[in-house]
């Protein structure tokens, strides 16, 4: 999966690819903070703040929310932002590795409380889901290994957002679940609505990202293969 925990050289090389892009059309990704709609949030805004007052925030956030789905399960809005406070706590403390720039095994626990919180606000059919709240959920998939549901979640964003950014985010994701059509009808928009000037950048740069998944899908295999004629 593209941001394996235990797969360094593959996070490397996608990330880095993937950032590159980012930037050069502006961003629009949760990581800096930018297209939110909330002025900040973003993943390193999050990660580098561990600030006893920010982990009382995200915990007061959660016990609040916790409350309102215990009063009325049927409250969409405080299901999503129950999910929300989880992913946040997920990236503060010892839940998240600062070093290594992922979350430990305290941190996936989080992550996954955030995923069950988030299927509960999906299974109430929000007529317009939150699109801030799964641009975090696809950070959360990506980091749990499930790419799959990943692009379930940024095709939320994509809908908010019908950005160049968004669609290359939402190909990579796809790319990564094995969803290749997916990814590419995606890429194909994500060129479309790049600025003229960038068009061909945008789409070298998808090229550079889909090849280095297929390559790491098959180095996977590889060293599956031989981890079983190990044993």
């Amino acid at each position: 999966m593209l941001f394996d925990l235990q797969s360094r050289g593959r996070r490397t090389a996608v990330k880095i690819v993937y950032l590159g892009l980012a930037v050069l059309i502006g961003g629009g990704l949760v990581l800096f903070g930018v297209g939110t709609g909330t002025g900040g949030g973003g993943l390193l805004d999050i990660f580098n703040n561990d600030t006893q007052d920010t982990s009382s925030q995200i915990s007061n956030t959660e016990k609040r929310a916790q409350r309102a789905v215990r009063v009325n399960p049927q409250d969409a809005a405080a299901w999503a932002e129950l999910a929300r406070a989880r992913y946040l706590r997920a990236g503060v403390g010892d839940n998240f590795n600062e070093t290594e720039g992922t979350f430990t095994a305290q941190g996936q626990t989080q992550l996954r409380s955030a995923e069950q919180a988030w299927e509960r606000y999906l299974a109430l059919r929000p007529a317009r889901p939150d699109s801030n709240v799964a641009r975090l959920m696809a950070q959360a998939y990506a980091a749990l290994n499930q790419s799959a549901d990943a692009a379930d979640a940024w095709e939320i964003v994509t809908e908010e957002d019908p950005s160049s950014a968004a669609y290359s985010q939402l190909a990579t994701y796809a790319w990564d679940a094995g969803q290749d059509r997916k990814g590419d009808l995606a890429s194909e928009k994500a060129v479309e609505l790049a600025p003229e000037a960038q068009q061909r950048t945008v789409r070298t740069t998808l090229e550079r990202t889909k090849r280095a998944i297929a390559e790491q899908r098959v180095q996977d295999a590889v060293n599956s293969g031989a981890v079983t004629t190990a044993r």
